[in-house]
């Protein structure tokens, strides 16, 4: 991992600070194209070809009749997991409920003294469908995503919400998934991974009604698409590789500013660690850290390979310019391991999630402390939010004039209208009031 001091960056530095900079990765042609095939073929076929598309790539045996999870598995499920289980997942369910309905919006009005009254109508969606990655073939389960897409979804008071995730190769779904998704009310779940889920959650199919707003993380092929059935459906966001950004001084812990780096690390060899200290020490100490730390994880040649194509450590002058570079990247998780990150909140413009101090790892976010961990990733942080109830809600203008108030406000209604030269506007008005105009 390079060691790159920004103000005397060279050539090849400055290559990797723009690279930061302009990191947005849009798919490949081939895949693409792949993703067209799959979701008009699902389109136009329905269950004949996302059944078939499930035999070849997850479950071979996989029938019409096995896509849906039934109840007795759903049953199953509760006995297959253990008590610890089921205590955390509670305790995590809590949090995430209780931070989010805080999101919640009201609907509105206003009034004018002329009688007329405009407000707003907030709605939930009708259906939510919510990918979940199948998590190297069931072994581990991303129980959090199942929680940080669905609570949303029911808060918002969405009426259906469906769950999609791969079978293993036994046409099963891990019973901690199955556990986690009812506990938070969900009960329609589907044996349906891939790009091929996302075809069905937009078209719908025999089996799969079509839903009104997609989300959930996923692979590239789920990524791409989403992309291309939005407009189609609402979506979450198109999400790209995870990245963190450590803000660090001198006062911060080597060995915690590693074990956070490599957090993101192992997440995926495209996952993106970035280390801005004011230190040079520190920075110095971190890539001894690094190694050290890399024997004990389960994922150590994803995590080593992550780091060593698309870590980095930059040296800022001051705590100014690496806020000032934090910003410029707009990162999808941010730390602030400083004396005093208060202090910098009214200096962040972009950032998908903000972790303050020291005791403050980023894993937190993602399963316990309640905010969403569904965050805007390659720079899109700079207008772009977190996953939440917004996502699941629409709102509908609400507009009532009496004859008093349409009179006040006729020539105006009129005037513009003319501008514009619809003239049908116009009389819209004055046929209402009838005084010629």
């Amino acid at each position: 991992m390079s060691i790159v001091p920004v103000a005397t960056a060279s050539p090849e530095g400055r290559e990797k600070i723009s690279n930061l900079l302009n990191r947005f990765q849009d798919a490949d042609s081939s895949c693409r194209t792949a993703v067209a095939e799959i979701l008009q073929r699902v389109r136009t076929e329905g269950d004949a070809a996302v059944l078939e598309y499930c035999r070849r790539f997850d479950a071979p045996a996989m029938t019409s009749a096995g896509l849906r999870v039934t109840e007795p598995e759903m049953r199953a499920a509760y006995t297959l997991i253990d008590a610890d289980f089921l205590a955390t997942l509670k305790v995590a369910i809590e949090r995430v409920r209780v931070f989010h309905e805080r999101e919640m919006e009201d609907s509105w009005l206003q009034t004018r003294d002329d009688g007329a009254i405009v407000g707003r109508l907030v709605r939930p969606v009708d259906s939510a469908g919510l990918y979940v990655p199948g998590g190297r073939g069931g072994s581990t389960p991303l129980v959090s995503s199942v929680l940080m897409n669905g609570i949303p979804a029911g808060i918002a008071g969405v009426g259906r919400r469906v769950m999609v995730t791969p079978p293993d190769e036994q046409g099963e779904v891990n019973p901690h998934l199955l556990v986690a998704a009812q506990e938070i009310g969900i009960t329609e779940i589907y044996k349906v991974g891939s790009a091929w889920a996302i075809a069905a959650l937009a078209f719908g199919t025999a089996t799969i009604p079509r839903v009104d707003v997609i989300v959930g993380p996923g692979n590239q092929y789920v990524a791409e698409a989403k992309s291309q059935v939005s407009g189609m459906v609402r979506i979450d966001m198109i999400a790209g590789p995870s990245e963190v950004l450590i803000v660090a001084d001198g006062e911060a812990d080597a060995a915690a500013v590693a074990a956070d780096m490599l957090a993101q690390a192992e997440h995926d060899s495209q996952a993106l660690s970035v280390l801005v200290t004011t230190d040079a020490e520190l920075a110095g100490r971190v890539p001894t850290e690094l190694e050290r730390q890399l024997a004990a994880l389960s994922r150590q040649e994803i995590a080593r390979r992550s780091l060593a194509d698309r870590g980095v450590i930059l040296v800022a002058a001051d705590l100014a310019e690496a806020i000032d570079l934090a910003n410029a990247i707009a990162i999808e998780h941010l730390e602030l391991m400083i004396a005093d990150p208060w202090a910098q909140i009214p200096h962040i413009r972009h950032a998908g999630a903000i972790f303050l101090g020291h005791h403050t790892p980023e894993a937190a976010g993602d399963y316990l402390a309640g905010p969403n961990h569904v965050l805007p990733t390659m720079g899109t942080a700079r207008y772009a939010s977190a996953l939440g109830v917004d996502t699941f809600l629409k709102k509908s203008s609400l507009i009532s004039y009496s004859r008093t108030a349409l009179a006040r406000d006729a020539d105006h209604i009129r005037r513009l209208a003319g501008l514009e030269g619809l003239t049908a506007h116009a009389a819209s008005v004055t046929v209402r009031l009838g005084d010629g105009k």
